[in-house]
């Protein structure tokens, strides 16, 4: 492990959040005199962020607790083009509505990890919306453009993958890797910024925002990428059977997400202890140490402490005694997520399949079909053998909720309304 003489890369670098770095001495220096001005770029692609890009939120975390300066960028400029990287498929263009709708409702997740201000390291909420909606086309060409090498571009991976797979790129999506280096420019002049930090996927972007900066003349510009996580079994970070893990509790309740970090895997309980959540390296260096059946317990902190994080103290800590009361206790605790149906609707009848897609456990019947084959869902802690089996009003339990399971581990109750 590189021993720097700053807090911010030592802690990085210690807490496991560092892939690669473009001149890690010089980094080093800035961010010891606390520096650096660093910026990450967040796509308005969906109304919620998603577990994926907890990491990058994260290194804005201690880059301010160290002293320095974050800029959390909305993309509502790119957002327009849709970024390539790791996609097989160009992305389905979005309205303008729909992306102002996303910007805003994304932005609420960055004040719970990041103090926004006008102190020098406080935080600044930027929009690309802002200088590449004005942008005249043939100037951009002109003095953004021609910096740029096709040769060099048909390199990226973000290019090349979808290339050598014969699937079709757009002219738009070629695009995006311009508009990404130019918002590294133009938040230089307009903030002093002087570092970019991403994903391992965008350091072909990055770099060539690196570039694009020396050629058109800013100060000198540094890259910083996090590793793309996989679980120790080989699974991409925060995909699960019903979709992608949402920051906002609107679109994955409080309850769901504790759960979700519950569910880690034994391997990697101390990584994710290191990288979403605040406790000290000693601690959790005690909490990895613990084996067996004990481990549940460095598993039940992880989830308190990275929904803490998100949604407060006062959330995760209910999240956790429902869990208790739910698995110790086996009682109905009525904060387990609610999933309303029409009392009419219900009193004609409702597939149990179809219930469990409701329920967001299964995403589509024919998955909920091979569950009940294999034993692994319930109704009222019943397990169901029956995949015809209609649900009604016969079902509702003296609380007059209908209460869904798979497994041992997800639970939702289904409410008449």
């Amino acid at each position: 492990m590189t021993a720097f003489t700053s807090d911010f890369l030592n802690i990085l670098s210690r807490r496991g959040f560092i892939h690669q770095v473009s001149d890690a001495e010089g980094l080093d220096a800035l961010a010891a005199r606390s520096e650096i001005v660093a910026y990450v770029g967040y796509d308005c692609t969906a109304p919620s962020l998603h577990i994926g890009h907890l990491l990058s939120i994260m290194m804005l975390h201690w880059l301010q607790q160290t002293g320095n300066k974050p800029i959390a960028l909305m993309g509502g400029g790119t957002t327009r083009v849709g970024d390539p990287s790791g996609r097989d498929e160009t992305r389905k263009l979005l309205t303008y509505e729909q992306i102002d709708a996303n910007k805003e409702s994304i932005k609420t997740t960055f004040s719970k990890f990041l103090k926004f201000g006008s102190g020098k390291s406080d935080a600044v909420m930027a929009d690309n919306a802002e200088w590449l909606t004005t942008l005249n086309y043939i100037e951009m060409l002109r003095e953004v453009g021609r910096h740029f090498s096709i040769n060099r571009m048909l390199t990226m991976d973000s290019v090349r993958l979808r290339l050598e797979r014969e699937q079709e790129l757009s002219f738009i999506e070629f695009n995006y890797m311009i508009l990404q280096s130019y918002d590294f420019v133009e938040l230089a002049r307009r903030y002093g910024c002087n570092l970019q930090m991403g994903g391992s996927d965008q350091w072909g972007n990055i770099v060539n925002g690196i570039d694009l900066g020396r050629r058109m003349g800013t100060h000198q510009l540094y890259a910083l990428t996090c590793p793309l996580l996989t679980t120790s079994s080989g699974a991409k970070m925060g995909k699960t059977a019903a979709g992608a893990v949402w920051l906002n509790a609107d679109m994955l309740p409080v309850y769901d997400y504790w759960q979700f970090w519950r569910n880690t895997e034994d391997g990697d309980v101390e990584r994710f202890l290191k990288l979403f959540t605040l406790l000290p390296l000693e601690e959790i260096t005690r909490l990895a140490a613990l084996q067996g059946q004990e481990i549940n317990e460095a598993k039940k902190v992880l989830a308190t402490e990275a929904t803490a994080l998100m949604h407060g103290r006062e959330l995760a800590e209910q999240a956790a005694e429902t869990a208790r009361r739910t698995f110790e206790e086996g009682a109905l605790a009525e904060t387990l997520p609610t999933i309303e149906i029409g009392k009419a609707e219900l009193d004609k009848g409702v597939g149990v399949l179809t219930a469990f897609v409701q329920a967001g456990f299964v995403t589509s019947t024919s998955e909920a079909r091979r569950q009940v084959k294999s034993g692994g869902l319930k109704v009222n802690d019943a397990t169901v053998a029956d995949e015809r089996m209609m649900l009604s009003g016969k079902d509702l339990t003296p609380e007059g909720v209908i209460k869904l399971s798979l497994g041992k581990k997800r639970h939702a109750l289904l409410k008449p309304v």
